[in-house]
């Protein structure tokens, strides 16, 4: 019997990969169909290469197909309990004394497996290929670069001036004032020859200008010291905060790292900490696709409406999805606690499969 029931849960496990895959291989034909489609459009009179464009669509392949994820699952458990129900095989399981719980238990191990799979190797792989992505659409549609970087030593803020560009660099900053300290300002022209420099203990953000105090101007005629400084900027506090290097183009080894960074120069690192968790919590979202595939494609095709119960469960996987989407934006915005936007959906997802499954199954 310990045999037979391996056997069977070998079989339904190969079955859900082998569908899970070929999902996967649609899903992404069609998107990747549609980005090579939508970078052709933007690409107009600026003659890329089509070599150029179907690499850069292909670049963005491993962040969709992790997006995509929960719903693959979803779909795919979904058409695999349906083929169960359809070829008769879930009733000859059924008669063997097999609970749902039992032959459902392959499909959630492989789903977990996927997750951990998703969020330690594919997560990094995807963040350098849509890194590399970036810097050749920043390249060929000269659209805009990150103007923030935060590293051990500091933080770097790239504006342009009257000649050229600045780089401002700060050791540390604070937000409440937007206040930076240990200010040091670097000038180009525009052919990136240096200028001058400005050293100074404090700087502050006002609306439209740079308030440098103190400064110690460093120039052709040498260093002097001088009175405040303004510095005219097109940055806001908004346009600092929502240039940050994208979550999506750091690993998730490297996350950890990335945000004590963060905080230790004084940005707030919210909305990375609601990624990792979010990564780390995706196992579980994608076991609760299960439960919930499963929770309406289990019904016997005798009883009628299968297809409006798959419409349903279609529906609801969309509705996790919006829910994950809202949840993380109020953590962001700290309008909830992070902690609850990142592992909510799959909480909350897992604990509706379960009790939708002990309703409809009496073992």
């Amino acid at each position: 019997m310990m045999s037979s029931t391996s056997t069977l849960f070998r079989y339904i496990s190969r079955q859900f990969m082998m569908h899970f895959a070929v999902m996967m291989l649609v899903l992404l034909g069609i998107m990747y169909l549609f980005d090579v489609v939508d970078t052709l459009r933007r690409a107009g009179q600026t003659h890329i290469p089509v070599g150029t464009i179907l690499s850069m669509s292909f670049m963005k392949m491993p962040y969709l197909a992790q997006s995509i994820l929960p719903m693959g699952i979803l779909f795919t458990a979904i058409y695999t309990c349906w083929k169960l129900n359809k070829t008769s095989e879930l009733v000859v399981i059924r008669s063997c004394g097999l609970s749902a719980w039992q032959f459902l238990s392959p499909l959630i191990l492989c789903a977990l497996l996927i997750g951990i799979f998703s969020t330690t190797t594919l997560n990094p792989v995807s963040a350098v290929f849509l890194d590399r992505f970036n810097q050749l659409s920043s390249q060929y549609f000269q659209s805009q670069r990150d103007l923030v970087t935060v590293s051990k030593t500091g933080i770097w803020l790239r504006q342009p001036s009257q000649d050229g560009y600045a780089l401002i660099h700060s050791a540390t900053f604070d937000k409440k004032e937007w206040q930076l300290n240990n200010v040091l300002v670097l000038f180009f022209d525009s052919t990136d020859n240096f200028l001058s420099r400005i050293d100074s203990p404090v700087a502050f953000l006002r609306d439209g200008y740079w308030e440098i105090r103190d400064p110690v101007i460093n120039d052709k005629k040498g260093a002097q010291q001088g009175d405040t400084q303004k510095i005219p900027t097109g940055l806001t506090s908004q346009k600092i905060e929502e240039s940050f290097a994208d979550p999506e183009t750091i690993s998730f080894w490297n996350i950890p790292e990335y945000i004590t960074i963060m905080e230790d120069t004084g940005f707030p690192a919210t909305r990375l900490y609601i990624h990792f968790q979010s990564l780390i919590a995706q196992p579980f979202l994608l076991a609760a696709m299960v439960l919930l595939a499963a929770t309406f494609s289990l019904r016997p095709p005798r009883i009628g409406g299968v297809a409006t119960m798959i419409v349903l469960g279609i529906a609801a996987g969309f509705l996790v999805f919006f829910v994950q989407s809202m949840l993380q934006a109020f953590g962001v915005s700290q309008k909830i606690p992070v902690d609850l936007a990142a592992w909510t959906p799959s909480i909350v997802s897992l604990l509706l499969g379960v009790t939708a499954l002990l309703h409809l199954e009496d073992g």
